[in-house]
């Protein structure tokens, strides 16, 4: 058994100790995974090792920060497709997590084309390189297909709203969602965690609402066909999004506020008014912002919430959580310089996301990428039935994105 397979049977392992599912539960969870549709509504995908020499050597050479941040995170998201035991991971990976499609973190947080475009790049390239396992799936119609034919895919998404910061008029400036559209995008952050000129992101303590060019640019993704997605959006921003669009609205990696008051989570509110738009909020597995005992337990605890006062049609999973490589874990890269907290990142000074409670490694295993199986196990365990679970893990979000852009 490699290092990799090790890792992924110890945190499967740890996810069964902690839900205690009976032997005929594991059997029909595991069954009915391997039968559906599975698409996880927003990833991170695959992180690879770097290649420290060359990175060091780059470093060396004089190589600016931006370009070393550009070596690094090309180097974590391609060298998948450039190495062939990574390639052999790679595929163990997705045969264990059993996940058809992945809304793929395909744009670095913000609004300038030029930064999203790199990871949308970046992913593209992952997917056409590697394409006896992978697709990179441009309408909904592709996600069934990749399925039928034992497959995997991308659904890409971006983590903003691309826009060119002319400001000459309200069209020109959103021509972007077009051609990012028209670059395979078919999803897109209002906001991240700071303001921007659609509105305020969960980080901003003002929780100000959606701006008027805000409600301009969710009518050009309605028009355009790109999925409005307020994850990382402040409250009355994600209600105002909602009750402006004329399509499906997601939240696509969140939890309940109710349960943990994060600036991450959703309030009733909001959740009822993204699902009156036919929409979806998608259960992250971020342990800080599930609360209580922050694994997989906490997890099924939030859809159960969200399953109980708005039904089951409005729920996914959405883990913004990655597979890391098993080389990669303890591998020590080369050092940079201190940097100052990036624009995006703002986070409230006491945020629990970095509370010391929240990294403990049985959690972390229990929410490992590849305990997908765990996840519908779990479903089965809480009681759903079968036609439940399928929309839950897959059904609801093909149908939001068949209401965005029909096939």
């Amino acid at each position: 058994m490699t290092t990799a397979q090790t890792r992924i049977q110890q945190a499967r392992d740890t996810a069964l100790d902690i839900l205690k599912p009976t032997q005929s539960q594991i059997d029909h969870g595991l069954e009915l995974h391997r039968e559906s549709i599975v698409i996880e509504t927003y990833g991170l995908g695959f992180r690879a090792p770097v290649d420290a020499d060359a990175l060091s050597a780059a470093r060396d050479a004089g190589a600016s920060p931006l370009e070393l941040q550009d070596l690094s995170e090309n180097m974590r998201m391609t060298r998948w497709a450039d190495d062939p035991n990574l390639r052999e991971e790679y595929r163990q990976a997705w045969q264990a997590s059993g996940v058809t499609c992945i809304l793929q973190n395909a744009g670095e947080e913000g609004n300038a084309p030029e930064r999203l475009i790199k990871r949308l790049a970046r992913y593209t390239y992952l997917s056409d390189t590697l394409d006896d396992l992978l697709l990179r799936a441009s309408k909904p119609r592709d996600i069934i297909a990749a399925k039928e034919q034992d497959l995997h895919c991308f659904y890409m998404s971006c983590n903003g709203v691309p826009l060119p910061g002319d400001q000459v008029n309200v069209e020109e400036e959103l021509r972007y969602i077009r051609v990012f559209f028209q670059l395979g995008c078919r999803m897109m952050h209002l906001t991240y965690n700071r303001r921007n000129p659609l509105g305020d992101g969960c980080g901003e303590p003002a929780n100000a609402g959606l701006s008027d060019f805000g409600r301009a640019a969710i009518a050009e993704m309605n028009r355009t066909g790109v999925i409005v997605d307020v994850a990382h959006s402040g409250q009355k921003t994600s209600l105002e999004a909602a009750q402006a669009s004329q399509k499906p609205v997601v939240a696509s990696h969140s939890g309940a506020w109710e349960l943990t008051p994060h600036c991450r989570c959703k309030n009733d509110d909001v959740i009822r008014a993204i699902a009156d738009t036919g929409g979806l909020i998608g259960i992250t597995n971020i342990p800080a912002f599930l609360g209580k005992s922050g694994d997989i337990a906490a997890l099924l605890d939030h859809i159960d919430y969200v399953a109980d006062r708005f039904g089951v049609d409005y729920l996914a999973i959405g883990t913004d959580n990655p597979y890391t490589s098993a080389a990669a874990i303890d591998q020590k890269v080369p050092g940079s310089a201190p940097s100052r907290t990036r624009w995006e990142a703002l986070w409230p000074a006491d945020d629990p996301l970095f509370a010391p409670e929240w990294k403990k490694e049985r959690q972390k295993l229990s929410m490992a990428w590849t305990n997908w199986p765990l996840f519908t196990i779990g479903l089965v365990q809480r009681g759903y039935v079968d036609e439940e679970i399928r929309k839950i893990i897959g059904g609801n979000f093909l149908r939001v994105a068949q209401e965005a852009w029909p096939d």
